[in-house]
């Protein structure tokens, strides 16, 4: 199993907040390119997003599932990505003194990847995952204070 953490400039609440809008997905997870859909019901165990992985004109769809969700502590996702396989990727968060920590975990579960040795596997998703986290926190500290800038909302200018 590959393990990263990373220490963040914000609250669990705000990482969750940024989990929990699926269409942010291709915009933390290092391979995913674009998103096709979100379930209504994300982030609700069992719902999915819709997303192909690659570059074009390589781009394979797939789907991503959620297997855990408990905010602002703990998901658990079944990450498919045919034809290497799935794999089970658990995001954690947790209070520090100075925001919170972040520790994703991430193991191939099914398919072709699971016949290669870990040893091989692992430096390759703790290399990626590393820049998975990077780009979390950049999303997730952007909203810090509720200002809206992750998902998207614009702020009027104001008239002082």
């Amino acid at each position: 199993m590959a393990t990263n953490t990373r220490d963040l400039a914000c609250t669990t609440d705000d990482v969750f907040r940024v989990l929990a809008n699926g269409w942010l997905y291709p915009g933390w997870v290092v391979g995913a390119s674009r998103m096709r859909d979100v379930d209504a019901s994300w982030p609700a165990v069992g719902a999915q997003l819709h997303h192909s992985f690659g570059v074009w004109p390589a781009l394979l769809d797939d789907r991503t599932e959620v297997r855990e969700w408990e905010p602002p502590h703990r998901m658990v996702l079944i990450a498919r990505g045919w034809p290497m396989g799935e794999a089970k990727v658990t995001l954690r968060a947790r209070t520090t003194a100075s925001g919170c920590q972040v520790r994703i975990d991430e193991e191939p579960v099914k398919g072709p990847a699971v016949l290669i040795p870990r040893f091989l596997t692992t430096p390759m998703l703790r290399w990626r995952n590393a820049e998975t986290l990077h780009r979390l926190a950049y999303l997730a500290e952007g909203r810090a204070g509720g200002d809206g800038r992750a998902s998207g909302e614009v702020t009027p200018p104001s008239s002082s």
